[in-house]
């Protein structure tokens, strides 16, 4: 196994239950223009990349579920003791719903049901409830299958499920539900069941009243808090809808056209990573062989900056998250080279290492002017220490995190950086599985009289107060109340079984991990705020991003929930920020309720009429848990709004870092809305151009910028509402931009 049984969700868990189980011993289309030889380094990454996929053991890789499955039918056809046999036999079934033959999985969990009963009837007394639980979610996967995959609409999989999202072909939520009432008729009490049994309803068109009173979850429970415009899924109409597993996204305007690209990622060891460049007629062309991007594989996510300060967005691509011992695989740094091609320079920038990541964070930790990268690994049985990379601005980096004070070790889900105390100094958050987080504050410059001992990171968290969760997964720094201090939030990653979702739903007790927000106290410690902003509640998050939905100046936030195992299935969840008091559960009524596995999420404005739309990566870790990437459209409101382009001179030329104050008049008064250059949360890479609602402001009183490393802070006057401007570092003026809108457009009815 290459996670530890106390990571995994309740009934995957009870897969290894002993019954003598025991671990065996012993690509997409990419289209778009002439394509492009590639560089020798490219080359030889993609030739690394094809060494690792051909090499996998999926005897230590339990997520190369196709693979597994044909080492157990070989061992299978060998003479084997009576417990072995059925020990790997439900292995077996595992395995064939994993990696999507749920038809198979049904007839070996039945055959296991049938062996227990006859031979092992204590174990059938033990575990029987969860092969029948496994049973009845495999009928589900064929529902899912037959219906949101090979027969999708905009609503299929969107929680509570209605209208398009009904099912057409019922036979596997039929079947499903049957077992499930059954289940319920023995375990009257058993909430999982319960919560799957009025999924498998919504999907047969028969929630609420298809459903006996008793078991039935009232539609009420699942209400917005707020009511929103409809989000709709537009994905598929732009072929942006890649059918695949867990991943990364990066929007950026890669070509400098004016124009935003979206770049994708999917873990799988021969996903080929794409890249879909936006045109002028507002459609999107896949340009992957012409990017010369062939052959670069995989990447659970993807995190962009322009580290060389030529003025392209670069791409780093993290790999071997999840892995363990088998995900020793090489990150990529993609760099730009500003004719529509990539070069991978992992090499030859002194990136290359082979340790399990998920996660990094690029910022300028010693305000040179050149974007350094932390990146954060995964320790399971052995050491893969974190890494931090020096830019020496010459395009080469230096590792450094053990004289720095940063090489940590733990099973890091999460890190990202900001600024908490306003000494320009980036300091440095760290998210971990299983054991405190870590908060490292930045000490600046080294001093002249300091002895060679001298760490520039210095461990705070016991006096900032922000360990908790323990177990926990993506995080993020922002300013969700607008006071001018960074706040963070992190997401809690700890549940028994998919019945906690339903606990928490209908205010039951659990004990899954909650998320914590920490609001900063402008004096180097943070108060854990999440009760009273009304986020004490389950935020299971994998993917996560946050911006503004509304334009109403505060931030909002979405999350990509879920867990390899499958019957994990809850919505992913959208809060909206209101006034930087409370967050609403927005969910349901702007449709981003996705029951399918949520990973890297940006929020741009990628159409340019003034809303941010979302872009969503969705799909899990098993070979067989693919699903279509989602992009919802904005549906705009009254709200005005102001985008800068901020580009450094002395400061990075992307201008991470970088903060605005943004001073509106209204029917209130003035108010402030400040902003830090960024791309976002830890798993999803947002645009750097700050799209900023400015809610019913009748004017813009003045704009301020402050730039890190020359320490200038230069005000801008004369802006106004719903407009776009370009604010370079040292001069006086702000440049208005002409913005390149398109039409996005939604069909409703239209399947794909």
């Amino acid at each position: 196994m290459s996670i530890p049984e106390r990571f995994l969700g309740g009934w995957h868990r009870l897969l290894y239950f002993s019954l003598g189980v025991i671990l065996l011993t012993g690509s997409s289309g990419c289209n778009g223009g002439k394509r492009m030889p590639r560089a020798p380094e490219t080359t030889a990454m993609a030739e690394d990349l094809e060494r690792i996929a051909r090499n996998a053991n999926p005897r230590k890789n339990e997520y190369l579920s196709d693979r597994r499955v044909e080492k157990l039918r070989e061992a299978l056809n060998q003479p084997l003791p009576s417990r072995r046999r059925l020990g790997l036999k439900v292995l077996l079934a595992s395995s064939l719903l994993n990696a999507g033959y749920s038809e198979q999985a049904v007839t070996a969990y039945r055959e296991v049901k049938t062996t227990l009963k006859q031979k092992m009837p204590k174990q059938m007394e033990k575990r029987g409830l969860w092969i029948r639980k496994q049973i009845a979610l495999s009928f589900l996967r064929i529902g899912e299958q037959e219906n949101c995959l090979e027969n999708h609409t905009i609503d299929s999989c969107l929680f509570p499920i209605r209208d398009g999202g009904v099912h057409k072909i019922k036979r596997g939520s039929r079947k499903a539900k049957e077992v499930l009432l059954k289940i319920l008729e023995d375990y009257p009490h058993d909430l999982d069941a319960k919560w799957l049994l009025n999924i498998a309803s919504m999907t047969l068109g028969e929630y609420p009243d298809g459903i006996p009173e008793q078991w039935r979850v009232p539609p009420e429970t699942f209400e917005a808090d707020y009511q929103i415009e409809r989000f709709v899924d537009v994905a598929g109409r732009h072929e942006l809808d890649v059918n695949a597993l867990a991943g990364g996204v990066v929007v950026a305007d890669f070509n400098r056209d004016g124009r935003f690209d979206i770049m994708v990622s999917s873990m799988g060891l021969r996903d080929q990573l794409r890249l879909f460049r936006g045109t002028k007629e507002g459609t999107f062309q896949e340009v992957t062989k012409a990017a010369g991007l062939m052959g670069l594989v995989g990447g659970l996510n993807l995190i962009h900056a322009d580290y060389n300060n030529d003025g392209y967005p670069d791409v780093l691509v993290l790999r071997g998250g999840w892995f363990g011992s088998q995900g020793r695989h090489p990150n990529s740094l993609l760099r730009n080279d500003g004719d529509g091609t990539f070069t991978d320079v992992t090499r030859s920038a002194g990136l290359y290492s082979r340790y399990p990541t998920q996660t990094a964070t690029w910022f300028d930790y010693d305000l040179d002017g050149h974007l350094d990268l932390f990146i954060g690994n995964e320790t399971w049985k052995r050491e893969y220490p974190c890494e931090l990379y020096h830019n020496n601005g010459d395009g080469t980096f230096d590792e450094v995190a053990r004289e720095a004070g940063v090489r940590v070790i733990g099973l890091v889900k999460g890190v990202v950086s900001a600024d908490i105390n306003n000494d320009r100094y980036p300091e440095l958050y760290i998210s971990r599985m299983t054991e405190p987080n870590l908060l490292f504050e930045n000490r600046g410059s080294k001093p002249k009289e300091s002895s060679d001992g001298w760490r520039r990171f210095t461990d705070i968290t016991e006096r900032a107060g922000v360990a908790e969760p323990d177990h926990s997964f993506p995080a993020w720094f922002w300013d969700y109340n607008n006071d001018g201090w960074q706040d963070l939030f992190v997401a809690g990653y700890r549940m028994d079984g998919v019945g906690d979702v339903l606990a928490d739903y209908l205010g039951r007790e659990h004990d899954a991990e909650l998320p914590r927000l920490y609001r900063n106290n402008g004096d180097g410690t943070f108060e854990d705020v999440t009760k009273e902003a009304h986020l004490d509640r389950i935020v299971y998050a994998m993917g996560a991003n946050y911006g503004d939905l509304d334009n109403d100046g505060f931030q909002d936030f979405y999350v990509g929930t879920g867990d390899p195992d499958l019957s994990m299935l809850m919505p992913n969840r959208m809060f909206r920020n209101a006034e930087g008091e409370v967050f609403q559960d927005v969910t349901s009524s702007g449709g981003f309720g996705h029951l399918q596995k949520g990973h890297g999420i940006a929020f741009v404005d990628v159409d340019q009429d003034g809303d941010q739309d979302i872009y969503e990566v969705m799909g899990g870790a098993y070979t067989g848990d693919v699903y279509r990437n989602a992009f919802y459209e904005n549906p705009g409101g009254d709200n005005h709004w102001l985008k800068l382009k901020l580009v450094g001179n002395e400061t990075n030329r992307g201008a991470i870092g970088v903060r605005v104050k943004v001073v509106t008049a209204g029917p209130d008064g003035t108010r402030e809305i400040h902003r830090t250059v960024r791309t976002g949360g830890s798993f999803g890479s947002d645009s750097l151009i700050q799209e900023i609602g400015l809610g019913d402001a009748g004017s813009i009183e003045r704009v301020r910028v402050h730039w890190p490393v020359s320490d200038q802070e230069r005000t801008y006057l004369g802006l106004e509402l719903d407009r776009a401007y370009r604010i370079i570092e040292g001069k006086a003026k702000a440049e208005e931009l002409a913005l390149q809108s398109v039409r996005l457009g939604h069909e409703r009815d239209v399947a794909r």
